[in-house]
């Protein structure tokens, strides 16, 4: 695949990045971002597949498609990630939403209904996705953000503006100078992959900061458990994404630190990879 080459059409560059292995998918919404076009445009590629690119389109989209080959996140290509109905602007300071992380949102407004103007704190925001999501379903909800990136803030902050959610953003290490015995909701989607881990690799575009947390994957999760209860109002959750080997060994951590309710709930393939309990403070 050579931007030297004479531009093909719409139809063949399609088919030169199917023939060099990517998802179709992908190869579409690279060529329709290339073309200017908008990402739910697949039906003009359609009616156009014979158009002729011009030079300049074909060097882009020729470029577009090795950086996608080369394991670039098509979300850093685009500049932007659907997550649980918003419209997310990322790029290399953050991770990827992934759709899997949905399901610790949904989980999130379950334990949020019948609380009048409930207080939540998303731990490691990233992108924002979490906190902006629950803000919007819940207009009601005083959101706050935290994260150790400066960059990674700026990121969540621009979203936030963009799409017109009061969520209150602030740097810092977890729960470092949040307020006691403050929050209805505490929900955490951190680091949880060990050092070494094989599939590091493929994810060496992203920031490695927001995905490795010690020897075992733990070190992030044993913090925030071990924080959370002082945080917590009477009855609070705290409710954390882990690995898909990690559920049993979250489970311990909560029961351990005196959390009850303890739960799972299960990613799109059917893995327990969301895990939360309540916090009764002993009187």
């Amino acid at each position: 695949m050579s931007a030297d080459t004479a531009p093909p059409s719409i139809a063949a560059a399609l088919q030169s990045g199917l023939r060099a292995g990517l998802d179709r998918l992908d190869a579409q919404l690279l060529l329709l971002f290339a073309l200017g076009r908008a990402p739910h445009d697949r039906a003009w590629l359609l009616t156009h597949d014979s158009d002729g690119l011009g030079a300049k389109d074909w060097a882009r989209i020729a470029d577009l498609f090795q950086r996608r080959l080369a394991g670039e996140p098509a979300a850093y290509l685009l500049g932007e990630k659907e997550f649980h109905g918003l419209d997310l602007r990322v790029d290399a300071r953050v991770l990827v939403p992934r759709p899997d992380t949905e399901t610790l949102v949904d989980w999130a407004l379950a334990c949020l209904q019948g609380r009048s103007a409930p207080r939540v704190i998303d731990l490691g925001t990233g992108s924002g996705a979490i906190a902006l999501a629950v803000q919007r379903a819940r207009p009601d909800a005083r959101v706050e953000a935290v994260d150790a990136s400066a960059d990674a803030l700026a990121v969540a902050a621009a979203n936030a503006q963009r799409l017109g959610l009061p969520v209150a953003f602030r740097q810092a290490s977890w729960l470092e100078g949040a307020p006691r015995a403050a929050y209805d909701l505490i929900v955490s989607n951190p680091p949880y992959i060990a050092e070494g881990d094989p599939h590091l690799p493929a994810l060496r575009h992203e920031p490695r900061a927001a995905l490795v947390a010690g020897t075992d994957g733990l070190d992030d999760l044993r913090q925030i458990v071990r924080d959370a209860p002082v945080h917590l109002a009477a009855g609070g959750w705290l409710l954390l994404e882990h690995g898909h080997d990690q559920a049993a060994a979250v489970r311990q951590l909560l029961a351990d630190a005196g959390f009850a309710d303890i739960q799972h709930r299960h990613d799109l393939s059917g893995i327990a990879r969301c895990t939360g309990g309540t916090w009764a403070p002993v009187k």
